[in-house]
């Protein structure tokens, strides 16, 4: 049986530069994976490039049987199995529990397996890839908020985001992380429908005026859901200036991607979000722990927001038809 100070489910990009980051710093770490990406990792232990150059070994667990206590549980897989793989560890000792995946329903899911008092809200403003030989590109490390979803300030916020920026991933506590969750989420919606559909770099779409008319109408939708919920946005949560996309005159909000757009061209022109990178993988979008949740809340709040409904769909069969044409 194993514990650690911090175990970490998923050793995908942002799993394997948080995992590599702590070990080095001296914390106790282990990565929960399986696969081939279980056996590289143990063969060669992790290895970034990019904003950080170093490899790091960490103990790997392809059984969560193995998993018996782990002060901080940090969740960084893809969206789609989240309840099967938390039930897989419900058996675990964990002091807090917090997801840096996409979307909002990851929050309830860990109270549901550890109870709400030891669920921390988390988002992750920072980048990476995978690389085909097993190395993790560190592109982006802006900032990792973390914090109370009641709100206010916690001492084992604070701690937590010491350590973690003090290993290399920036990272803070805020008072305020459920409204942080909310905003990324009604704006990261928008982005994957017109990445998915247009198949194209980000400043492509984000500089076209008729895709920018598309997406400030999906953010308003979103937007509504959050706000019917009693969350309110704000605009330093998101990679869109927020406030203006809800709030402005809808000519003054297309205005502002474009900008955003034009920025990107010139900054990133390679950007690609990674939702559009699985699906030109081949591997599953996630669909119904983002978007699923989503219409199913505002059909629970009488809110009729037909594009998303519609988005929804659409995403959902571009995904069926991207794996089914490689037989999956």
């Amino acid at each position: 049986m194993t514990r650690a100070e911090f175990a970490i489910l998923g050793a995908g990009a942002i799993g394997s530069i948080l995992a590599a980051h702590l070990a080095r710093a001296g914390h106790s770490v282990v990565v929960l994976a399986r696969g081939e990406r279980a056996r590289v990792v143990e063969r060669d232990g992790l290895r970034i490039k990019g904003l950080s150059d170093f490899s790091a070994p960490v103990p790997v667990i392809a059984d969560p049987g193995r998993l018996q206590a782990a002060d901080v549980l940090i969740v960084a897989t893809k969206t789609p199995g989240t309840a099967a793989a938390l039930e897989r560890l419900r058996h675990v000792r964990v002091g807090v529990a917090l997801s840096i995946q996409n979307g909002v329903l990851k929050d309830e899911l860990l109270a549901q397996a550890f109870g709400a008092a030891r669920v921390l809200g988390a988002l992750a403003d920072t980048s990476g890839e995978l690389l085909p030989s097993g190395e993790v590109l560190f592109t982006r490390n802006v900032s990792l908020p973390l914090g109370e979803l009641s709100g206010g300030s916690s001492e084992r916020a604070q701690r937590l985001a010491a350590m973690i920026d003090g290993a290399g991933v920036r990272s803070i506590a805020v008072a305020n992380i459920l409204s942080m969750e909310w905003s990324k989420f009604t704006v990261w919606l928008g982005l994957v429908c017109m990445a998915v559909t247009t198949r194209g770099p980000s400043w492509r779409y984000l500089s076209d005026a008729d895709s920018a008319h598309v997406l400030v109408r999906l953010v308003r939708e979103v937007a509504q859901v959050a706000q019917a919920k009693g969350i309110a946005l704000v605009d330093n949560a998101a990679s869109l200036p927020l406030g203006t996309l809800i709030h402005s005159s809808e000519r003054d909000a297309v205005d502002a991607i474009l900008k955003v757009g034009e920025n990107m061209r010139a900054r990133a022109p390679d950007h690609r979000m990674s939702a559009l990178q699985d699906l030109e993988a081949g591997r599953p979008l996630e669909i119904e722990e983002t978007f699923g949740y989503a219409t199913q809340q505002a059909k629970e709040l009488h809110l009729p927001l037909p594009l998303l409904d519609a988005f929804y769909h659409l995403v959902a069969g571009i995904d069926h038809a991207g794996r089914g044409a490689r037989g999956e």
